[in-house]
């Protein structure tokens, strides 16, 4: 059955406070809507990077600019301006300033689940299921297209995985070269995340190994670790290309899920102690 909701603008769920701004949140069930006030003066890299502890705001920018402008660059120098009337998307890994001395208004509708929230301390563990990609015959991919055409390849689906993460609710918790490794909350959504992922890889020419593993990891600023991360690692490299491999743990809890998976059998994994059991997704 289908369902409807509304809320009021002048009565958010939550306001965050940042130096110089703030930041209205509404819940819509599965989505998030965001309105951002930053003031004259406000930056990225000054006012939210020590909250946030990442070098680059690593969030998902979707929304509209209704009063003010706002300056963003990414690592590459690539530079936009926005201002009233704009829609607009800006990929994580990116810093951004007020522009002019008026303040900027702005709603969002990408990354404002945990948007300008302070990051994790060293010792907070928790646990989560992981995904892990890795380009198959990468090098080999590289020589025969060329340096510049492998990184606009891999700029490519570095996007489309950020999308597709964002879209199931994830977030990027470690960049491996030409892979990444992501973090969820729910083991249903983070597989159906990897065969995503790997769709879209293959639209672009690239074939992708990917694991999912669920076990206890430490948060830490710009990564995580833990023995779970070795796993998923371990498991990603068991793969065959367009495969979507999963340990036993997590094959557990997607049981009642409409999937379909082949036992791949018991592995022994470099740096785990005891043999694992894998699965394979067969159908989704």
């Amino acid at each position: 059955m289908g369902s409807m909701q509304r809320k009021s603008l002048d009565m958010p769920d939550e306001t965050r406070t940042i130096p110089h701004g703030r930041t209205d949140i509404w819940n819509l069930g599965d989505f998030v809507v965001g309105k951002i006030t930053f003031e004259p003066g406000w930056k990225w890299s000054k006012d939210v990077k020590p909250i946030a502890q990442t070098e680059w705001c690593e969030y998902h920018h979707l929304g509209l600019i209704i009063e003010g402008t706002l300056h963003y660059i990414t690592p590459e120098g690539l530079e936009m301006e926005v201002s009233p009337g704009m829609l607009f998307e800006i990929l994580p890994g990116h810093d951004a300033w007020v522009v002019g001395d008026k303040p900027v208004i702005q709603y969002d509708f990408a990354g404002m689940r945990t948007f300008a929230l302070p990051a994790a301390s060293r010792s907070e563990r928790i646990l989560a299921t992981l995904v892990c990609t890795d380009v198959v015959d990468s090098t080999a991919t590289a020589e025969r297209v060329g340096p510049a055409a492998w990184r606009s390849m891999l700029a490519e689906l570095n996007a489309v995985s950020r999308r597709q993460i964002d879209k199931f609710r994830g977030r990027v918790a470690a960049n491996t070269g030409d892979g990444l490794i992501a973090l969820f909350d729910g083991a249903e959504r983070a597989v159906r995340c990897g065969v995503a992922i790997s769709a879209e890889a293959a639209r672009l020419g690239l074939r992708l190994r990917c694991g999912v593993h669920t076990g206890e990891v430490e948060l830490i600023p710009d990564n995580i670790r833990g023995v779970a991360v070795h796993i998923v690692s371990r498991i990603t490299a068991l793969a065959v290309p367009g495969e979507v491999l999963l340990s036993g743990t997590t094959h557990e809890l997607v049981a009642d899920a409409d999937l379909r998976f082949a036992d791949r059998g018991s592995h022994e994994l470099k740096g785990v102690t005891g043999a694992r059991q894998v699965w394979a997704l067969t159908s989704n």
